[in-house]
């Protein structure tokens, strides 16, 4: 078996848009390196001053080196029937590939990291980074980041890991039916192993322990290893992978609540990962304030988590609608729910379907009993029911309950519990801030399923 030892030196942190510098391959049989391969690569793109501080390649140094398109024959010839090496394979691997493929090869090997190998053989040192491993382990580093002297070290290290190896891991590593490789450098497989194949949420962590992307399963093992495949070079994703040390989960009863958690759980730890739900905020609420005249008023703002909203919409269409719907019942005026503008009367006071409450003709408490009426009747209309579905196991029934058209909680409750007394179904639930995300996701799901509903 021989292994290709691989560094690199490049532009920048992601292969789609950043050009290799320097490559190095040292062919190794397994006891020793039998052959090397080492140039300068013109990356057809400037070196920034700060990538050149850290490898002392400089936009002089590669002027007259070779394009990538030019050695590309030869670094494939010596890769392709070869387990490729290389500490945080991944990156590497990512930029030659990408390179590969714009030259018309399809590079296809067998992958090793040495990071999460000796993480495995050599367990209980505090750093894993080449440098400060090397250290501990007295390799020598000779021109530490230049792709030819952090290759003979990893090669040094490699033979130790053979070496070392009693367990067979390098081989079960190289099983074609082991995903670790795919795995990112920092998160231990058994991490990964112990995610059931259920609905849940997840949590990855950077390694200071701080949550960096949640995400809902209805599988969390699949889910999770998703993340993982694929050919993605940008930035955001290499970068995300490199920061990912833990995950953690929490199991849900079904899909619909691993969709509500995630949501709900953005809210509350706004990972730097997440931008999709983030964007699922409240922009309309129908409010109502007394005046200085003493009139109740209805009217649709903009939303504010400070201000509790009779209801809430994401466009002013719903909230008008709704609006208008609440005033043709209740003989409302128009001007002092803010539908009408620039007029002295409403135009329904001309037509007697306003009291004259926008002139003072009508008193204040006299036009407040029906803003109350319709307040009353907004609730009246907007429904109550629980939701009832499986468990995470199969003595318990998971629960969501809406309450006057919000979202109250989810929880567990036993089959035996009376889902009418509501004040005893609230206690066994967790509460949650309600959108309209949320109201869709339930409405939806009660659509496609009306007999896990039960109005309450």
């Amino acid at each position: 078996m021989l292994y290709a030892v691989v560094d690199i030196e490049t532009t920048g942190g992601f292969a789609s848009g950043n050009g290799i510098t320097e490559i190095s391959i040292l062919v190794h049989d397994g006891t020793s390196v039998i052959q090397t391969f080492d140039t300068l690569i013109n990356p057809e793109q400037v070196i920034l001053p700060y990538i050149e501080a850290l490898t002392g390649i400089s936009n002089d140094m590669v002027l007259d080196a070779p394009l990538f398109k030019d050695v590309a024959q030869e670094i494939y010839e010596l890769l392709e029937d070869k387990i490729f090496v290389a500490h945080n394979v991944n990156f590497d691997f990512s930029f030659i590939r990408h390179q590969l493929m714009q030259c018309g090869y399809t590079l296809s090997s067998k992958k090793l990291c040495t990071v999460r190998l000796s993480r495995k053989i050599l367990p209980g040192h505090r750093s894993y980074s080449l440098g400060k491993l090397c250290a501990a382990l007295s390799i020598p580093v000779n021109n530490r980041h230049r792709a030819g002297g952090d290759a003979e070290a990893t090669a040094i290290l490699l033979t130790m890991l053979i070496a070392a190896d009693e367990e067979g891991l390098i081989a079960q590593t190289l099983n074609k039916f082991s995903k670790e490789q795919a795995l990112p450098p920092n998160l231990p497989k058994s991490q990964v192993e112990r995610l059931p194949l259920v609905p849940g949420v997840y949590y990855f962590k950077d390694q200071k322990g701080k949550v960096i992307y949640i995400g809902k399963a209805k599988s969390l093992k699949k889910r999770v290893c998703s993340h993982f495949t694929g050919n993605n070079t940008s930035r955001q994703r290499q970068e995300f992978l490199q920061n990912i040390y833990s995950v953690d989960f929490e199991v849900c009863g079904t899909e619909l609540m691993a969709f509500i958690l995630e949501a709900s759980e953005i809210k509350r730890l706004w990972p730097d990962n997440n931008r999709a739900l983030k964007r699922h905020d409240q922009k309309y609420g129908l409010y109502v304030f007394e005046d200085q005249n003493g009139y109740m008023r209805l009217g649709i703002d903009k939303y504010r988590k400070q201000v509790a909203a009779l209801y809430s919409f994401n466009t002013l269409l719903d909230g008008h609608n709704l609006l208008r719907l609440l005033i043709k019942e209740h003989v409302l005026c128009e001007k002092l729910c803010y539908i009408q503008k620039n007029r002295l009367a409403c135009t329904g006071h001309d037509e007697g379907r306003c009291s004259g409450a926008c002139l003072g003709k009508e008193s204040a408490a006299s036009y407040n009993v029906r803003v109350k009426y319709a307040i009353a009747y907004l609730k009246s209309i907007l429904p109550t029911f629980a939701m009832i579905d499986k468990g995470r196991t199969d003595d318990e029934h998971s629960c969501l309950l809406v309450e006057q058209g919000k979202f109250y909680g989810m929880g567990y409750i036993s089959a035996d519990t009376d889902v009418q007394q509501t004040a005893m179904l609230k206690s066994a639930l967790q509460p949650y801030a309600s959108d309209d995300y949320i109201l869709h996701l339930i409405m939806n799901h009660v659509e496609q399923f009306p007999d896990k509903r039960i109005a309450i």
